[in-house]
């Protein structure tokens, strides 16, 4: 008796200890996107369970050399930075102009994790595999999220006019580009490089003048062109765990005295860290 009862003590503090802990999921490495710049290197990782299209267009750009040398052509200070072949004149054999991808029906058999409901801007937000996910349950639809760090395909006014320049949002979330822009992928270490990016002309809507040289890409590549012993492995933390949920239920309280006013209960999904680390070798 004596036993069967320190057992379940024991399964109760482990069950208690593993929430009080995150839990994290490994990105492939086919998902994981090195762009080496002169100012340092960006890591990113490929949304496949979102838009395969388009990461496997990506995938065939960055094998075959195209980013390689590429300028960052128009960087706003807290909106963008856009990269690319600015003169069109780069040849490449997969090039194209891709049909969009940028909202899906709702799939009930991804891993949902909410955060709110109703959203200024959506009807639902949460993640879905470490992204930021709207949802409108009216409409079926959910699509990413612009919120900093996310990339997606740069285009002109057809919706499916985009081929080979991307853009990082930076620094703030311009959530008006939400179910306009084909969403591929995300920041998840690098923020320092993005940072040091020469910024544009403000007057030139981010462009550059001659007078200013734009910071570019010394190579771009993915995790799975290393060899095995350069690979790194990185772990991003498991947005449906009971500690994830935790986490979110304690910043609706505010519960900690430094707050005097302890607001509404409502969150930004933006403002939801999803932590990324390197697993140790």
């Amino acid at each position: 008796m004596l036993r069967s009862i320190a057992i379940i003590v024991l399964l109760f503090t482990s069950l208690t200890a593993l929430a009080n802990q995150p839990s994290w999921r490994k990105v492939e490495q086919e998902n994981l996107l090195y762009l080496q710049t002169n100012q340092g290197t960006v890591t990113i990782e490929l949304a496949q369970f979102f838009a395969p299209r388009h990461v496997e267009y990506m995938r065939k750009l960055v094998q075959e050399g195209f980013y390689d040398g590429l300028p960052f052509y128009r960087v706003i200070e807290n909106f963008v930075v856009q990269g690319g072949d600015t003169s069109g004149s780069k040849t490449s054999k997969v090039k194209t102009s891709m049909q969009a991808e940028i909202e899906r029906d709702i799939n009930k058999e991804s891993p949902f994790t909410l955060v709110q409901s109703a959203d200024l801007l959506a009807e639902q937000t949460g993640f879905i595999q470490g992204f930021a996910v709207g949802r409108s349950v009216s409409e079926n639809k959910e699509w990413l999220i612009h919120c900093p760090g996310v990339i997606n395909l740069a285009r002109g006014n057809n919706i499916h006019s985009g081929t080979t320049d991307f853009a990082i949002m930076f620094g703030v979330s311009p959530r008006h580009l939400d179910r306009n822009m084909s969403v591929f992928g995300r920041v998840i270490d690098g923020w320092q490089a993005l940072y040091k990016i020469e910024r544009g002309d403000d007057l030139l809507s981010g462009a550059f003048s001659d007078a200013k040289q734009p910071s570019f890409i010394i190579k771009a590549y993915l995790g799975s062109q290393l060899a095995k012993n350069e690979q790194q492995h990185w772990l991003i933390e498991d947005t449906t765990s009971d500690y994830f949920q935790n986490k979110l239920a304690q910043r609706r309280k505010y519960s900690h005295d430094f707050y005097h006013h302890k607001g509404n209960g409502n969150l930004d999904v933006c403002y939801q860290k999803v932590a990324s680390k390197q697993e140790s070798k």
